[in-house]
Order: C-alpha cells, then structure tokens, then sequence
C-alpha cells in the first residue's frame, strides 16, 4: 500500500503530540508499506513555499518552506506542490493530521483525484480557527478564557483583537472585517466534510465535542485511541532518591497551564521536588522560571530528552506525572506513557485527560484551571506514596491488563480503516 500522510510538523523540529505519533505510526507502517509525508518548516532564510525532501527510516518527507504564515487556512501555491507530489507518488490513500500551517485545499486535491482521505483529529482546529477553544484574548483584563463553541464574531472579538487598530474609531470597522474572515474560513472548512471518508478521534470526548457541535456524520466518525512504541516503555524503577519528585513533561506554552502547577507546588508542605520537562521556549521557559523564585522546595528545569529515553531519563527520577492543562486537551501522549510505566498521572477533570484518569483508581483528579485544588491533590499524593505507587501499577483503564495499546496493533487497525475506504472507494467509481 501507498500512504501519503499529511501533518503540520515532524520530529525532530516539531515535537508535540500530533508530530510524535505522526513519526511513529510512519515508521511502524514503512516496514511493509511505501509511506511518505508532506509537511513543513519554517525557514526565515528561504523562499516561502520552497519544498525540501529528505529520508528518514525509510520515509520520505517533503517540507513546504512556510516561515511567515499565521493563522492562514488557504495557500494556493501549497496545493500545487502537494498535486506534484501526488501526482508522482500517486498514493493509495491520504491520511490527514492536521492542516495548521499548511493548506485546506490539499483536501481538494486529493479528492479530485480520488484518493480516499482518513482524518485524524488532534484537536479543535477544524471548528475551532485556534485550534484549542482557548481564547487568544487582548483586552488587558482576560487572560486565555476558555471558549464554549465557535461564533464567527466571537471569534473576531476575543481571538483576533490582536490584529485590530488601536483606534477606537477602527473598532467597529475591524471586527466586522475578521467576523467575514471566520466566516468564509469556517464555511471552506465545512465544504470539506464530505470529501474526506473518514474521521478518527483519539478520545470519546472529541468525539462527541465533534458529534454535538460541529457537527459531523455519525458515520464518519471513529473512536480509536493513540498506539504506542511499547518496546521502550516499560515500569520505571525509581533512582535512588527519598525526595518524593513531581514531574512535567511537555511543551513550555500557556495552554499547557505548567504556571499552574508552579504555583499549585509552592505551597506544599514537606519535603518534595518538581523536575519541568521540555524544550526551552525562549521568554516562556523565562518568565515561568521567574515564578520559582520564591518556591522553599526546588523546581528544577531539565530542558528536551529523547523520547525512546523517556523510562531512564524521566520516569526512572518521578514519583507522579502532572498534566496541568488549561484547555480540552484530546488525548495526551504523556498520560499514556506514564501508565505505560506504572507512573500515576495527577491531571484535570477535564477533557479527553479525564477520560484516561480516574480519581483514586490510576491517579487524582483535581478541579480544572483550579491552583487550590491541584495544590491540594498534590499534597495528597505526597503524604500517601503507597496509594500512588498502587494506583500507577493499574495501567491504562481502557484495557483488561492495563497495558496501553501498542503501536504494532494501533497500525493493524489503521490499515484496516485504510483498506475499508480504498475498497469502498473503488466500488463508487
């Protein structure tokens, strides 16, 4: 089989959840299919729109030099590169990331050349033109408000005030411009829908967030949760340490709500440490370590680690993992990884991170965006080890062994969904 896949960025520039599990279904599905990937990078250095290709086990990428888009939804010159690649891999079938940074018309392009489209959501961004439901506020009184559905003025209004004049005799003027830019930009992304086969959510929670809101098909619509290399993760043996050590991995940016757990952690009593994870993020990674200052208890930054060394590295030095973060997220790798390893998980209430944790089952719930509250359960967790190292050796809730899905099935399912869309593919024509 021929899979071309499309995502937004890849390993090892971009290192999110959607790159991370886009590099490793790739390679897993490269070991007896041809696989190659259309992305891009951001080069201030190059031409926009310049395509480069490399290989990497065994997978071709093909990177679209977009360095000054924001925001954008719709590039023509993108999908005119894209039509050359298919026109010359001429793939089997597409399988679709995410288009942010890239351009909804690769859809399209595929389309008329009747290829069957599997789409894969990572987050929001189909509905949502931020991608997370959290608001991109510029009033300087809210701060990253959570947003509970798309309204094109809304999003004018709250999202992209930023772009306005600064004069108020503009104002009206500017937000009636940016309701039509939504507006046409949520209508190309609807006229979509029936052009792609299929849709998999990750997480029963986006998939009902879709289902209700969106809305999409019942029909076109499947829940499948992430696979994983499960030959690297494996129960973590902590080091030697009598220190009871929270950790955080993941990106430094607000979203992922890590100033939270700063302020949540100093106000611990006891003796306990917090290791932050991930790669440095220039004035982020700053200002969050301007909140440690004052911190009796050390909080400690360990910058980017490889993620095949994540049980030697991370967990082998962690008591339990935090997941702080202030949006909806999907269905967060790290959650995974940690009960992949016997870690316990102290997340929110909310979103698909709900859906993965249960309170006092495989770890602690705590009120969502609520410091008190996550300040409160992390005090629990340190004053009872014995009650999270147990919760931790339950795994993963959606599986009779607690063990996560590994990336070898997870792949043997994806290609019975590309094999279904093919077939019914070829019976339309």
């Amino acid at each position: 089989m021929k899979i071309l896949k499309v995502i937004h960025g890849y390993p090892p520039t971009y290192n999110a959840g959607s790159e991370i599990y886009s590099q490793s279904i790739c390679e897993e599905l490269a070991k007896d299919n041809e696989v190659q990937v259309f992305t891009r990078e951001q080069n201030d250095y190059e031409l926009d729109f310049v395509i480069r290709q490399e290989v990497q086990n065994n997978v071709r990428l093909h990177f679209v030099n977009l360095a000054r888009e924001k925001d954008g939804y719709e590039h023509e010159l993108v999908n005119r590169s894209f039509e050359k690649i298919l026109g010359s891999f001429q793939p089997d079938v597409l399988h679709v990331g995410h288009l942010n940074h890239l351009s909804l018309g690769v859809i399209r392009v595929a389309y008329k050349r009747s290829i069957p489209i599997i789409f894969t959501l990572h987050d929001f961004w189909l509905m949502c033109p931020r991608g997370q439901f959290l608001q991109r506020n510029f009033d300087g009184e809210k701060l990253y408000q959570l947003c509970d559905g798309q309204e094109d003025g809304k999003c004018a209004t709250n999202c992209y005030s930023m772009l306005h004049s600064c004069a108020a005799k503009d104002k009206v003027e500017d937000i009636a411009y940016w309701t039509k830019w939504v507006n046409r930009r949520m209508q190309a992304v609807r006229s979509l829908i029936p052009m792609i086969h299929q849709f998999i959510a990750p997480s029963q929670y986006l998939k009902n967030r879709f289902l209700q809101d969106f809305p999409l098909p019942k029909e076109k619509i499947l829940y499948l949760d992430y696979g994983f290399p499960t030959h690297y993760l494996s129960p973590a043996k902590k080091k030697k340490n009598s220190i009871f050590t929270f950790s955080y991995i993941g990106t430094h940016i607000p979203a992922k709500g890590v100033n939270l757990l700063i302020e949540a952690f100093k106000k611990l009593e006891g003796k306990s440490q917090l290791i932050i994870w991930g790669r440095t993020a220039g004035q982020n990674t700053a200002a969050l370590k301007k909140l440690t200052k004052k911190s009796l208890s050390p909080i400690i930054f360990k910058g980017e680690y490889v993620n095949q060394n994540i049980v030697s590295e991370v967990f082998s030095e962690t008591d339990v993992i935090v997941v702080p973060s202030i949006w909806g997220e999907n269905s967060p790798l790290v959650i995974h990884e940690a009960q992949a390893c016997h870690i316990p998980v102290i997340t929110a209430d909310f979103g698909g991170m709900k859906e993965y944790v249960a309170h006092q089952t495989n770890g602690l719930l705590f009120e969502h965006r609520n410091i008190e509250d996550l300040a409160k359960q992390m005090q629990w967790a340190m004053e009872h080890p014995v009650q999270m190292k147990e919760y931790g050796q339950r795994g993963y809730l959606h599986s009779k062994d607690g063990k996560i899905i590994s990336l070898t099935d997870h792949c043997q399912k994806l290609k019975q969904v590309y094999q279904q869309a093919i077939s019914e593919n070829e019976t339309r024509k």
